[in-house]
């Protein structure tokens, strides 16, 4: 790590270190990437830790590697922010209905288009939310403090091989960039996760699920059985044809999949205060000042409430059982319409909810206060 205190596991680190050496552990073996601001980090330590890293001539290259490398067994990841990921998002289609496990870190900068590369943002979850044609869902994970930083990565490779599927860490440029003092020893230790690989028989049949609804998964190449991937529309032994009953039910799988073990990957913090009637909501880097707002508040003698939303896509539906219980909700974020905002309530709103939003600055916590 970078520097560190000869008596103590304190050191000086950024998000990028943590995340990169989180995917390591967890078994995330191969990076392809192209590199740009504010990943750059990421791919530099990947270059540094992980066993094959490639540098790829462009992102849809990148995508169109991973997508390669998932089907012959590997773990694949890699790191971008908005403008790459625009040139990913039809690879990360094809790699949703192949069912191709892989990790991509996505952080976010001010936008619209290159906006501005060395500032901050949170303008990117409509996006995640609505990457997929079908409106079908991307598990989307999403680090709020260093320690999620640890533990959101290895929690994203446990997800994409469990459910075989492409699964998104959305972070920011503070998160990636900024270095901060942080005690390692707080960390906990990291299993390395694996493909749930098929062992029957045969003839195995590439997109037939066990009762999770997933599909075990074997290696394109394999000595043993056929491997049928297809990004088209395509029945449970991969093979392409109309729009029929399998077919389509072989599609409609692919979103009940996911919802049916959000569950498994569903993160978020908590902090009630009994007698509070407004709950503060904030994700990502903006959730440092939301802590500091309610400690702020709670010195003041004021009661408030705290949710930090870590799974992001699908929305668990426990974050709306507990913001019902409050008549004030207070949405903090750095992006200008509110987008966690929207993705909560709609545009229709509800009654008691307010935003407090910046656009290419950091919110502070008394902004967030003054707010309650």
């Amino acid at each position: 790590m970078n520097i560190v205190k000869p008596d103590s596991h304190t050191c000086l680190i950024d998000g990028s270190r943590l995340i990169v050496e989180s995917l390591a552990r967890s078994g995330a073996n191969t990076f392809l990437g192209y590199p740009i601001t504010p990943s750059n980090l990421i791919y530099a330590y990947a270059f540094q830790r992980i066993p094959m890293a490639v540098p790829a001539p462009d992102e849809i290259t990148a995508l169109q590697w991973m997508a390669g490398l998932s089907a012959s067994g590997r773990v694949p990841f890699t790191a971008t922010s908005y403008p790459g990921f625009a040139l990913m998002a039809e690879s990360i289609g094809m790699a949703h209905m192949m069912e191709l496990p892989m990790v991509i870190v996505l952080a976010q900068r001010l936008g619209p288009s290159t906006g501005s590369a060395t500032d901050s943002g949170q303008g990117d979850l409509l996006l995640v939310r609505g990457l997929l044609s079908g409106g079908y869902a991307l598990p989307v994970l999403c680090p709020a403090d260093f320690a999620d930083c640890w533990e959101l990565p290895a929690l994203a490779v446990r997800t994409a091989l469990s459910l075989r599927t492409p699964v998104v860490v959305l972070t920011s440029k503070e998160m990636v960039m900024t270095q901060r003092d942080f005690d390692l020893s707080s960390l906990p230790e990291i299993e390395s996760a694996f493909h749930n690989l098929y062992s029957g028989p045969g003839p195995y049949q590439t997109y037939a699920p066990e009762a999770n609804l997933v599909p075990p998964f074997l290696p394109v190449g394999n000595s043993t059985h056929q491997v049928r991937l297809n990004a088209s529309t395509h029945d449970a032994k991969g093979v392409p044809g109309p729009a029929s009953g399998e077919a389509l039910a072989n599609s409609v799988r692919l979103q009940e999949k996911v919802i049916a073990n959000l569950p498994d990957f569903t993160r978020f913090d908590l902090d009630e205060q009994t007698g509070a009637q407004t709950i503060i909501v904030a994700w990502d880097v903006t959730a440092l000042a939301a802590r500091e707002a309610v400690s702020l508040l709670r010195r003041q003698g004021r009661r408030v409430s705290l949710l930090i939303p870590k799974t992001l896509v699908p929305l668990p539906p426990v974050y709306l059982d507990i913001i019902g219980r409050y008549p004030r909700v207070i949405v903090a974020e750095e992006n200008l319409t509110g987008q966690l905002r929207e993705l909560l309530f709609g545009s229709a709103g509800r009654d008691g909810l307010k935003g407090v939003n910046a656009l290419g600055r950091l919110i502070t916590p008394e902004e967030i206060a003054e707010a309650v």
